[in-house]
């Protein structure tokens, strides 16, 4: 059990007094959620939610990006699978057409 947990209704860090999630507890969320993205989305969705109830003058966006921004992967987009009959990275087929 993590000392990092959250101080509500003011939401601040209860192991190191910094808005939580705090980097230390993003870190353990992280490794605890390794293999479950959208689980961990769904967790920090659902403490968004109380966050916005307990802090209705902070914008949204501000929130949003605290509880679940951090969460999108950094690094390079991962290669999207080709259709058969498509090489990667090219489609030779028309624009769809547009009525």
């Amino acid at each position: 059990m993590t000392t990092h947990g959250p101080v509500m209704p003011v939401w601040s860090c209860g192991g190191c007094d910094l808005p939580w999630p705090c980097p230390t507890r993003k870190r353990e969320l992280r490794a605890e959620f390794m293999d479950a993205p959208v689980s961990l989305a769904l967790y920090l969705g659902a403490y968004l939610v109380q966050a916005t109830e307990d802090m209705p003058w902070t914008p949204a966006g501000v929130l949003h990006r605290r509880f679940l921004g951090w969460t999108r992967e950094t690094g390079p987009p991962m290669p999207a699978e080709s259709e058969p009959g498509v090489r990667s990275g090219t489609d030779d087929r028309a624009p769809p057409a547009w009525s």
